[in-house]
């Protein structure tokens, strides 16, 4: 048996009493004792380049997802609306999911009032404090250069410079996830029950930030803990109770909360059809993400079982390297994949020396680290590839600290026994399949940096000849060797991330890079079918590509012009009518009418910015873009009124409320299919005065506008009270009923 005595030892607990103060300055700037003289400096260095970095340009995504950050504005004017998340301060409606998300954004905006960057900032630091996390986790029980490898990983994958500066609630989730995983890894080092309940308050936060996606990763981890804890089986059992106990108060508390509330005085639980937290946790945003069977969705599910192809992709286990997603995550996923197999033959049957005693085998907390992160990576992996439900590419952030936590550990445990031929040989084809897959991933954008792919490829190709002979080759050609696998391995993904940095993005539905494409998934923003693979033409509808500018509504008023929210580029006029065409002829091609789908606008005038004014739909993804003449109109007498206006769908009622800055009620939440408020209901609001108007949708209005409880009350509206024009938009006031024919 051989032990990796190049690994240091987890970190023991400092004996004595130094003074506290200078103690801890020195140690932030030092770092541990047995640390390298560069580490901590390096590591601080690269974190701050990371803030740097996420910061850059944050503001073109102006309030990015108008539906959540409607609901942060309606925080921070509202406790109410705070412990519940509701999308209105006059609590009307909550939120399709649970507000842990939105907590952090309307603290934020309460404190430094709204805008893109109050909005924003908690996600730019939540990636950096999961960059943080990541490093301490993977240089604890590796090296520091481990850790420092990570954290790039981690920062440079496309997705992840997507949403850690988007407001939907992956962020939140990844930094949950990885803590997690840290508080476990903690535990197996001694056995100490504190750090398996930390992992459960970390869970359960998740769970209140995305539900049930938070389990994801809780069996592997389960059985990790119990099999490889350091402790009795007894023991072992009781902690993983305790831990579970964790997790149930931390997410049930609020949950209990919300159930016993009388739901007379609060709002509506968006998303569900029963105004229950537990349907639409376990309803539409849980197993109807996995089978398909989604009430109150606007699609369907894909193909269960793999290979068929649905409105939300093909399902199957390459469906995290396809087309729509692999640009996103997949650049260093074949090599994660690889390490993590090296990684745990490497630790298998090797033992580790730590202070007092040796590990072998099943206590090897090395081991334990390979299969903690590699086991979430496959878990959540597998889910995402076959769930037959709503799947958007932007949920595979989940994913990135797994890869990034893989790569690190992998290349460092290689590394150190590169002396021994088949560590070179296991580098060089991780190296040389690196390479050769960010070929293919930029071949799909041919027209972005087409030279790059040809470059990548030549320059992992003479890295890997070089790690392949590292034992024979001198220090300079060792390094060069090195310098040339880093480079092919990373070039891509810095490639599509700088892109993604330097564009602004908004909607429900984003993507990272150039690439095109859009689709749905747990919890994410419902989107509307695409058709086919991608939300291709067949259905004639297609989602925002990644690099696509902001829907005017979802930006705030920039260039000093207060008072009116600008349309974004990508959404002037003459775009806008470019993409009604272009979604009039996708949709008479496929024989379905100049929508594309009965009654529903197009392609471009549903996902490319809506339509001027705000008096069309705006988009089931995308907000309405609203000129100074609507502002003004609901501005007027707006604190008579509970609400200022209704709108059906919440992306519709955000865009006004986010412009006005007062309460807009969201009929139907968000695809305008939720039975609230009933018609009765809305007609009682109506005869209070508690509505001053209602938008009209256009054409086709919510996905659920033109059926149920959102038609009646368009109908109702159209039927009895009088138009009113603003600018481009067409609204109904509910003041002034028509008058009646006298016949």
């Amino acid at each position: 048996m051989t032990t990796l005595d190049h690994l240091p030892a987890p970190p023991q607990s400092a004996a004595g009493h130094p003074r506290p103060g200078l103690s801890l300055l020195r140690r932030a700037w030092r770092g541990r004792p047995e640390d390298p003289g560069w580490a901590r400096p390096a590591f601080l260095c690269v974190l701050l380049a990371i803030t740097a970095a996420y910061l850059w340009n944050l503001s073109a995504s102006g309030y990015a997802n108008s539906f959540y950050s409607a609901a942060a504005q309606a925080g921070s004017r509202s406790w109410k609306a705070f412990f519940f998340g509701s999308l209105d301060s006059a609590n009307a409606i909550t939120v399709d999911k649970p507000p842990a998300t939105l907590w952090p954004m309307a603290l934020s905006v309460r404190v430094f009032g709204l805008s893109s960057w109050a909005i924003l900032l908690p996600q730019v630091l939540m990636g950096v404090a999961t960059a943080g996390v990541l490093y301490a986790s993977v240089r604890r029980r590796f090296s520091a250069a481990a850790g420092l490898i990570t954290m790039a990983v981690f920062a440079l994958t496309p997705v992840a410079a997507l949403m850690f500066r988007f407001n939907n609630p992956d962020a939140l989730l990844a930094l949950l996830m990885t803590a997690t995983v840290y508080c476990v890894l903690r535990a197996m080092e001694d056995g100490r029950t504190k750090w398996l309940v930390w992992a459960g308050v970390a869970v359960g936060l998740a769970f209140l930030s995305k539900t049930l996606q938070a389990f994801l990763i809780l069996p592997p981890l389960a059985v990790l803990y119990a099999v490889s804890a350091p402790v009795s089986v007894r023991r072992r059992f009781g902690q993983l109770g305790l831990s579970a106990l964790a997790t149930l108060v931390a997410g049930g508390w609020w949950v209990a909360i919300v159930e016993l509330w009388p739901a007379s005085s609060r709002p509506y639980i968006g998303g569900s059809q029963n105004n229950s937290f537990l349907e639409l946790t376990f309803g539409y945003n849980g197993l109807g993400r996995i089978n398909g069977d989604e009430t109150g969705s606007v699609g369907g599910g894909g193909g269960p079982g793999g290979g068929a192809g649905g409105q939300w992709g093909e399902t199957g286990i390459g469906r995290m390297f396809n087309s729509e997603i692999g640009s996103q995550i997949s650049w260093l996923l074949p090599a994660a994949l690889i390490l993590l197999v090296a990684g745990v033959w490497l630790t298998w049957r090797a033992g580790e020396h730590l202070p007092g005693t040796t590990r072998w085998g099943r206590t090897n907390t090395a081991r334990a680290a390979f299969l903690a992160w590699g086991s979430s990576l496959l878990m959540t992996a597998g889910v995402f590839s076959f769930m037959a439900g709503i799947f958007h590419q932007y949920y595979t952030v989940a994913l990135v600290p797994y890869i990034a936590a893989l790569i690190g550990m992998g290349v460092s445990v290689l590394w150190e026994e590169r002396s021994r031929w088949w560590a070179g040989a296991a580098l060089a084809l991780t190296v040389a399949v690196t390479a050769w897959w960010a070929y293919v991933l930029l071949g799909r954008t041919p027209d972005y940096l087409p030279w790059l792919r040809t470059a990548v490829l030549a320059a992992g190709l003479l890295g890997a000849v070089g790690l392949l002979l590292v034992a024979r080759l001198g220090r300079q050609l060792t390094l060069l060797a090195v310098g040339l696998g880093f480079a092919a391995a990373l070039a891509g993904p810095v490639a599509y991330t700088l892109n993604t940095l330097n564009t602004g993005h908004q909607g429900s539905i984003v993507t990272a890079g150039p690439s095109a494409g859009g689709m749905g998934g747990f919890g994410g923003g419902r989107g509307g079918p695409g058709g086919g693979p991608g939300g291709g033409p067949g259905g004639g509808m297609r989602p925002p590509t990644g690099n696509q500018q902001g829907m005017g509504a979802g930006m705030p008023p920039t260039g000093g012009q207060q008072g009116q929210t600008q349309p974004q580029p990508g959404t002037s006029q003459q775009g806008r009518q470019q993409g009604q065409q272009q979604g009039q002829q996708q949709g008479q091609q496929q024989g379905r009418g100049p929508g594309g789908m009965p009654g529903m606008p197009g392609a471009g005038e549903r996902f490319g910015g809506g339509r001027g004014g705000g008096g069309g739909m705006g988009g089931l993804l995308n907000g309405a873009s609203v000129d100074a003449a609507a502002k003004k109109l609901l501005a007027a007498n707006a604190d008579d009124y509970t609400w200022s206006a209704a709108a059906i769908g919440s992306q519709n009622a955000a865009s006004y409320q986010l412009a006005t800055g007062d309460p807009v009620m969201a009929i139907g939440g968000f695809n305008g299919s939720d039975p609230s408020p009933t018609l009765s209901q809305f007609e009682k609001y109506v005869e209070d005065g508690r509505i001053h108007y209602f938008i009209s949708s256009g054409e086709g209005g919510g996905m659920g506008g033109n059926s149920g409880t959102s038609s009646k009350i368009s109908t109702w509206v159209e039927a009895n009270f009088e138009k009113v024009t603003a600018g481009s938009a067409t609204f109904y006031d509910l003041t002034r009923p028509k008058a009646q024919s006298s016949g």
